[in-house]
């Protein structure tokens, strides 16, 4: 199994980013704040006003390291890397079941499978610990609905219906969402999802992790030589990362969804880190941010049994697994592509 190395994020607005010798040294108002050896990185992702030295940029690139480039709230800009990896056969395989409507309805009822029993076992774990009296009975019924969905897909091979069964699951589950939030409720309540821009501080959360999420989806495809822009159950469109987001259906729940909870439940993140902009938007301060890419970090770091591979895994890795499945598949080394269950 890959080993799991760090990923350097950069949110403080002004940072220089250069090389000295084989380490990264961190910039800020001219002082070196930070150094860190090019072989314990993975990526850096800068957020905002932050540059980068064309030599360091150079470096990233002979030594697998990507660079990628965000607004300072979280929307993907773009991305220096270097050689792409990967069996050209293997790519050609990819295209060819991604142009083929029933194979790739095959593989996205799987990536829609994982999802919804995820967000079922999410539902789950919060009438276990928490056990709200006033909504169980919605959300238990919510989870034999989720169940419901899960058996149609088993036999489903029309794609169209996948996206129908996959939008209606992802309903249902937000519907109870805010039951999910227990404390600071009078700041942050959940009415429905909402993107671009975030309308309040739960969405704002749940769009920034999410753009986390996506750009470690991206990497883990790459790294097993997939192209995370043709997916199966998201098509093609330019500028969108189809297979990345297909990958990453499976960990929302897990993943950014209770991450967002975890901050919000233990008041790890406080109303006074989030601004309304006057076009409506809603913005988390510098603080949050660092405070939620440090969390996130963590949520990475922690171990656990995958459920096909029988291994234990940091859970950061389990994107990495699963594209290594998905790439087996592809193969023909597998009879069928595995989704990531939580347990």
């Amino acid at each position: 199994m890959k080993k799991m190395l760090n990923t350097l994020y950069v949110t403080t607005q002004g940072t220089y980013l250069h090389k000295e010798g084989e380490t990264v040294v961190v910039q800020v108002e001219r002082e070196n704040r930070l150094r860190l050896p090019i072989h314990t990185l993975s990526s850096i992702v800068c957020f905002g006003n932050v540059l980068c030295s064309p030599f360091l940029l150079g470096h990233c690139a002979e030594n697998d390291v990507s660079v990628s480039f965000m607004t300072e709230y979280g929307r993907f800009l773009g991305r220096v890397q270097g050689p792409v990896s990967g069996n050209v056969l293997l790519r050609r395989e990819q295209y060819r079941q991604a142009d083929c409507d029933k194979a790739s309805a095959r593989l996205a009822r799987l990536f829609v499978l994982g999802k919804v029993a995820n967000c079922r076992t999410s539902l789950q774990r919060v009438l276990r610990d928490h056990q709200p009296k006033t909504a169980e009975s919605d959300i238990e019924q919510t989870c034999r609905g989720l169940s419901r969905y899960s058996q149609r897909l088993l036999a489903e091979d029309d794609l169209e219906t996948v996206r129908g069964i996959e939008g209606g699951a992802a309903r249902d589950y937000f519907d109870q969402f805010d039951h999910l939030i227990v404390a600071q409720k009078e700041t942050f309540s959940f009415a429905g999802r909402n993107r671009r821009p975030p309308l309040d501080p739960v969405n704002c959360l749940l769009s920034f992790i999410y753009a986390l999420l996506a750009h470690d989806a991206r990497s883990a495809l790459e790294s097993v030589g997939l192209d995370p822009a043709v997916g199966f159950l998201h098509r093609d469109r330019p500028g969108r990362y189809g297979l990345a987001l297909d990958l990453m259906e499976e960990f929302r729940p897990m993943l950014a969804d209770r991450l967002a909870l975890s901050l919000i439940n233990l008041g790890q993140v406080k109303p006074k880190g989030f601004t309304i902009t006057e076009s409506g938007a809603v913005t988390m301060n510098d603080e949050t941010r660092k405070t939620l890419l440090v969390a996130y970090q963590k949520r990475k770091q922690e171990e656990i049994e995958h459920p096909f591979l029988k291994e234990k895994i940091p859970l950061g890795m389990a994107l990495y697994a699963q594209a290594q499945l998905l790439s087996r598949y592809l193969r023909g080394d597998l009879d069928d592509y595995p989704p990531f269950l939580w347990r």
